[in-house]
């Protein structure tokens, strides 16, 4: 089990991967992310990058592909559900794909982790990646 959320955002893939390849940056989820705090000396775009989002999330950059437009992250602590004692292994997975015909973008927000009550950490973490896409849905518009 996971999590599993898409959109499809009326931008190139271009564009949109323009928005989210700084992992430090979430200026355009003005409705879900009320902070954002740079921790550790990585910029945003490289491995290794940390960030503690609405001062409960904390997350670290795994991976970054600017040619093929998808990041990794881990939540290594957090409220409720995706706690260090809740959760372990959490990868989040975010990727950007062009819509050919529309001159679009289809975004998908997924993620997978080791948990003995796996349905929680989905309850609790869908609503977020969705109000996430919307947020970023709505910037292009």
């Amino acid at each position: 089990m996971g999590c599993y959320n898409s959109t499809v955002i009326n931008a190139t893939a271009e564009e949109v991967w323009e928005k989210l390849n700084d992992f430090h940056d979430l200026s355009w989820s003005e409705n879900v992310v009320e902070s954002v705090k740079k921790t550790g000396n990585k910029p945003g775009n490289k491995p290794g990058a940390q960030r503690i989002l609405n001062g409960a999330f904390h997350e670290t950059l795994l991976s970054i592909d600017n040619e093929a437009r998808v990041f990794t992250y881990s939540i290594n602590d957090g409220p409720g559900a995706v706690s260090k004692d809740n959760v372990q292994g959490y990868v989040g997975t975010v990727s950007v794909h062009p819509v050919t015909d529309a001159n679009s973008a289809f975004v998908e927000w997924k993620s997978e982790w080791e948990n003995e009550n796996e349905e929680s950490v989905a309850d609790f973490c869908n609503p977020i990646y969705h109000a996430l896409l919307q947020d970023l849905k709505g910037h292009f518009s």
